[in-house]
């Protein structure tokens, strides 16, 4: 295939992202990288011009629609939809210094944010790999809000309404600390619980809508709740809506049924 000047692909297939990006890697001797690499990875949505990244020694140059990124740190290699990449972690912390440096656009910020919160819910990364990138990286633009979501991440915190969940409405005045991700064994197998008080038996379940919008979602849930009613466990949902406009409502009526829970208050309908 002849290289286009400037497109880095045959004229007649410019517009393929694809295509682009299997040109630029064989033409450029080095993986797709930051966004291109989430890209391949299916984090992201495809982001017209490419990134890829090389050695320090090799003497490739940019186009307005690839960018050249040299590393003097050694890179662990990957493949995704049958293309070269980095590995998702790398490819996030490469992702997220581009978006807090200097002069970046409007809404990289979130779109890097959201990135590493898909890739940890779908199991493509970890905390621990997230960190022992981190650690590699000296001058990392923006590392003390990556170090932020990181720790969140390692505690539990998967998506941005369990983040909120846990700053606004988990931590309950006059109750011990919730447990995160807690482990409950089913007869269909083990689930993981966003918050749990085990000495009450007690769950709380942040219901987002990508993950508990649809009825097949909702049909999901009500077996997992009847499942963990039988072993004696009781689950507060809250959705979006409601964690987001009253937080306050939530820890309340946590807090009444981890006492009635208890036994210490008269049973009662619950509002």
């Amino acid at each position: 295939m002849r290289l286009h000047p400037g497109w880095v692909t045959a004229a007649d297939l410019a517009d393929d992202w694809r295509v682009r990006a299997e040109a630029a890697t064989s033409y450029c001797g080095g993986p797709l990288s930051h966004w291109s690499a989430l890209t391949a990875h299916g984090l992201l949505h495809e982001i017209p011009r490419l990134d890829v990244t090389v050695p320090s020694g090799f003497r490739v140059r940019s186009t307005p629609r690839l960018r050249i990124h040299r590393s003097r740190t050694p890179f662990a290699l990957t493949t995704a939809a049958g293309l070269v990449t980095t590995s998702v972690a790398r490819a996030l912390v490469d992702t997220w210094d581009d978006a807090y440096r200097h002069g970046a656009a409007h809404g990289h910020h979130d779109a890097a944010r959201a990135a590493l919160l898909r890739a940890v819910q779908r199991r493509r990364v970890h905390a621990w790999q997230l960190a022992a990138e981190l650690g590699r990286r000296r001058n990392l633009a923006g590392r003390a809000a990556l170090e932020e979501l990181v720790r969140l991440v390692e505690g539990g915190s998967h998506s941005e309404l369990e983040i909120f969940g846990l700053q606004h409405i988990l931590s309950v005045p006059g109750l011990p600390e919730c447990r995160r991700q807690y482990r409950v064994l089913l007869p269909d197998g083990p689930v993981l619980l966003d918050a749990a008080w085990p000495e009450v038996r007690l769950a709380v379940e942040l219901d987002g809508a990508a993950f508990h919008g649809s009825e097949e979602a909702r049909e999901r849930d009500l077996r997992r709740d009847a499942a963990l009613a039988v072993l004696g466990w009781q689950t507060l949902r809250f959705s979006y809506r409601r964690a987001t406009s009253s937080p306050a409502g939530c820890r309340a009526q946590i807090a009444e049924i981890y006492h009635r829970r208890l036994g210490l208050v008269p049973q009662a309908d619950i509002r």
